[in-house]
């Protein structure tokens, strides 16, 4: 419960490191050791019930298949946690915020050690979808 109180948002256009400690679901948010709970910026996933916000486009995969789908790219899962997110330890991530995204939660694209676009390697599990409307990101493959 400390972290969620902790969290801040990073401000637009700033970059930061996230060493991911926790996911809720396919499009975030990561909980990051440093502080920050990241929404990952240009995508779209199912809610955790099952449902897809009016607004936003909604993928034919399930909320869980894209969380783990997440879960996987951050390590893999290391057990779970009272409220439901799922612990990772996973590899430091490089960020650039794109400011609020509602809440506690900061936008941002991410890039993994390996300099694949988290966005967009998100995208290619097939899980979740480019939510146009917010992409800002890189041309993916």
């Amino acid at each position: 419960m400390l972290a969620l109180l902790a969290a801040s948002i990073v401000t637009a256009g700033q970059t930061f490191t996230c060493t991911p400690t926790h996911v809720w679901d396919g499009d975030g948010p990561i909980w990051c050791a440093e502080g920050p709970h990241v929404r990952i910026a240009g995508i779209a996933a199912r809610e955790m019930d099952g449902t897809c916000r009016t607004n936003q486009p909604c993928p034919d995969a399930s909320a869980i298949e894209a969380r783990d789908a997440l879960v996987d790219l951050l390590g893999g899962p290391r057990g779970t946690i009272s409220t439901g997110h799922v612990v990772v330890r996973g590899p430091r991530l490089t960020c650039r915020s794109e400011g609020s995204a509602g809440g506690n939660r900061t936008a941002a694209w991410c890039r993994l050690p390996n300099g694949a676009d988290l966005s967009c390697s998100m995208i290619q599990t097939r899980t979740v979808l480019r939510w146009d409307r917010y992409w800002k990101g890189p041309a993916c493959r």
